[in-house]
């Protein structure tokens, strides 16, 4: 029980109405992805992606989300959760919002893009609209391109039903032998190494006798209008298409595994045939015996399967992307280089060239500030890494892999200072979901150039983003640091919106080394100077500084938290902003995905407000701002305020001292407060709606203010 409503009647914070369903929120929020598509303000192409990005993320919360509420259901594990929500009445939820969004996912595809397209010159066709000259393009296409990789397989008492692999595209075929009218059921996977969409050479893009862009047909209609190669001498007495997607979510028990990396190689390889089936999504014109039979085949019951209006996985319309449509995409953007790492002018008898600074020394000149992709990742986290591997006064580097690109310029960096006969050791962390084939590939390649790979803590998955370099400098060894908010990957460096603090200050350096002792050796260290680590002191610390806040505010003080974040989940901590809001902390939370808390609460939230940002890029960095009676601090990190972020991972959060870099941050922070373009406000009850231009403000989101900003300012050095 805390403060007390109107009447006296005490509040009692752990109550389930003051919660939000974790599985319902990230729903939401993907329903604010779709709604991106659903924007005219959306350039086209941009609002097929959103499509996309809708689709691969339901595939994600399928597999890994969905699946575990069916396991604790059939396990007849019925977990407490803040909301009050049983696992059966959770996936009863969500089914009836998934079978809206769906139905809306699909629609706005065929009734609204598809046509959209057609208007540009851009026909994704049904084979049946094809001219002769079209299918006959296609057939021979079919004979030499399609047909050697088919393998169909026939289900009968001598051949059960088929192992499918994970997230697998399909036809169910019906064949009847002419001769005694016997009907048989077979399975032909749709092969993922061939393109989604067949497209026709540039003599036959045509449609109705009119030339056009682009002109495609869905591949598995390729294959449906071509069945009888692969069942000769029998009729076709049906097809349909139909997907599965399977648990992918594997535990590993590490402290019994002898070998974690091998472990993991070994339920990577199960996780595309054994997970059993979360969702099995059909076109809704397969008729209802063979969807009998398959669903006894695969052991699914009714609240697992989608019937579907239109194509199924919609996530293939990422190819729309590279068609050559600049038109209809959002204005090209090339990170800039940050202020203080631009090339500066070398003059010499040759005449003037441009020469890369040396990173070590503009570090040394203050802590800097970056932020992507607004400011380069190549020309600042890459460059660090690179100038590091081959500087000769570099004596070691140590860093931190959660995720990276498959082509990583990171790693080659590490593989060649271990090369150049430098210290080198990487944290790589196996378990990042979806990406541990990836890490373990890099993870060899590291070991086989020399450089010390581990895996971690027992039981704890490193999800810190932070690097130290270590350096010879005349009689001192002098350590550099770069902590961020998102991971080592230059690809997604362009999509993900993060920040990135180098500084070579002492206490920021010794707490770093402190942290990798912690993280590859039996450091039992607990204490730190500067950065808040989990699972260690960055719980105690977030609660240390809400309280504060709270203390000030009681005190007649001025109370204020703005924190950005991706996610918002954890109780405890959703509890004390209840309590800081009922002693008046004013209190502004930017949370993209997943939040828990019900803001303006009549005598629980009133003073708490929640936005959340969806766009161009992927809002991922975390900062935290606690205005302490007017001398403000700032945090950014890896960590969001979710459980397993606090109490199950490794993670680093760093304080931002220098006062320019802090104004920096708070500028961030209020371009995004101040968005009504691309910002949602929550409401009590767990809904969104989206903001809009008031009067004479002008339409333009945070995305767009910040690349104008960041053009001004390269502009005005």
């Amino acid at each position: 029980m805390t403060e007390t409503e109107s009447g006296h009647q005490p509040i009692n914070l752990d109550d389930s109405r003051y919660y939000i369903n974790r599985e319902l929120s990230w729903l939401g929020f993907n329903q604010r992805v779709l709604q991106e598509a659903l924007d005219s303000r959306t350039p086209l192409l941009e609002r097929l992606k959103f499509l996309a990005i809708y689709s691969s993320n339901l595939d994600e919360f399928f597999m890994v989300r969905i699946s575990g509420v069916i396991e604790q259901v059939d396990a007849a594990v019925h977990p407490v959760a803040p909301d009050g929500l049983s696992p059966n009445q959770q996936l009863a939820a969500m089914r009836a919002l998934l079978l809206e969004d769906i139905q809306l996912l699909h629609q706005t595809f065929e009734q609204v893009l598809r046509p959209a397209l057609m208007d540009h010159g851009v026909y994704l066709v049904n084979y049946d609209q094809l001219n002769p000259e079209q299918r006959g393009f296609l057939r021979d296409y079919f004979e030499r391109r399609i047909f050697p990789v088919l393998t169909p397989l026939s289900v009968d008492p001598s051949h059960p039903f088929p192992r499918m692999s994970n997230l697998s595209l399909n036809l169910a075929v019906r064949v009847v032998n002419p001769e005694n009218g016997n009907e048989k059921f077979a399975r032909v996977k749709v092969p993922s190494s061939l393109p989604r969409f067949i497209p026709m050479p540039d003599a036959l893009a045509t449609i109705e006798g009119k030339p056009c862009l682009w002109i495609g047909v869905p591949l598995e209609q390729v294959i449906a209008e071509h069945l009888d190669y692969l069942f000769p001498g029998m009729m076709i007495a049906g097809h349909h298409v139909f997907r599965i997607t399977r648990d992918a979510d594997f535990p590993i028990l590490e402290d019994e595994a002898d070998d974690l990396l091998i472990a993991i190689e070994q339920e990577i390889s199960k996780r595309r045939l054994e997970g059993f089936v979360c969702r099995l999504e059909w076109e809704s014109s397969m008729p209802e015996d063979l969807q009998q039979s398959i669903q006894r085949e695969l052991k699914v019951n009714e609240d697992r399967v989608y019937a579907i209006e239109g194509l199924i996985n919609l996530k293939d319309l990422f190819f729309f992307s590279s068609l050559p449509l600049p038109h209809l995409k959002d204005g090209p953007w090339v990170p800039l280089v940050p202020p203080r790492l631009k090339p500066v002018i070398d003059v010499d008898e040759e005449g003037y060239r441009e020469q890369t600074p040396d990173i070590f020394a503009v570090i040394r000149q203050g802590d800097i500030l970056v932020h992507h992709p607004y400011e380069s990742f190549t020309a600042s986290v890459q460059e660090f890494i690179t100038q590091a591997a081959t500087d000769p006064q570099v004596l070691a580097i140590k860093m931190t892999l959660y995720r990276t690109s498959g082509d990583s310029p990171i790693v080659k960096a590490l593989i060649t200072a271990a090369e150049n006969r430098k210290q080198v050791v990487a944290l790589v962390e196996l378990k990042a979901r979806f990406d541990e084939a990836n890490n373990i590939i890099w993870a060899k390649k590291l070991e086989d150039a020399g450089v010390h790979v581990v895996y971690g803590i027992v039981g704890l998955k490193t999800h810190t983003k932070t690097t130290l370099v270590v350096r010879e400098e005349g009689d001192e060894i002098r350590r550099y640091v770069h902590i961020g908010t998102g991971n080592y990957n230059p690809k997604t460096s362009t999509l993900y919106t993060d920040l990135g603090l180098f500084s070579c200050r002492q206490d920021l350096a010794a707490d770093l080394s402190d942290l990798f002792n912690f993280l590859t050796g039996y450091s039992r260290q607990s204490a730190y100077r500067k950065i808040l680590v989990a699972p260690l002191t960055l719980r105690d610390r977030i609660e240390a500084l809400i309280r504060r806040e709270i203390n000030h505010s009681r005190q007649g003080r001025r109370g204020k938290i703005v924190a950005k974040m991706n996610s918002l989940v954890d109780p405890r901590i959703i509890k004390l902003l209840y309590q800081a809001s009922q002693s008046g902390v004013d209190i502004d939370l930017i949370v993209r995905g997943i939040c828990c808390l019900r803001p303006g609460v009549a005598g629980v939230s009133d003073n708490i407000r929640v936005i959340s940002v969806i766009g161009r890029f992927l809002e991922h960095s975390r900062i935290f701002c606690f205005h302490n009676d007017g001398d403000l601090e700032y945090y950014i990190g890896s960590a969001d305020w979710m459980t397993r972020n606090l109490d199950r991972r490794v993670e680093a959060v760093t304080p931002v001292e220098d006062s320019s870099l802090a104004a920096e941050l708070q500028g961030i922070l209020a371009t995004l407060l101040a968005d009504h373009r691309q910002a949602w406000q929550m409401a009590a009850d767990g809904s969104f709606s989206q903001r809009h231009p008031l009067g004479e403000e002008i339409d333009q989101g945070t995305h767009a203010t910040l690349m104008a900003r960041a053009l001004k300012r390269d502009r005005d050095l």
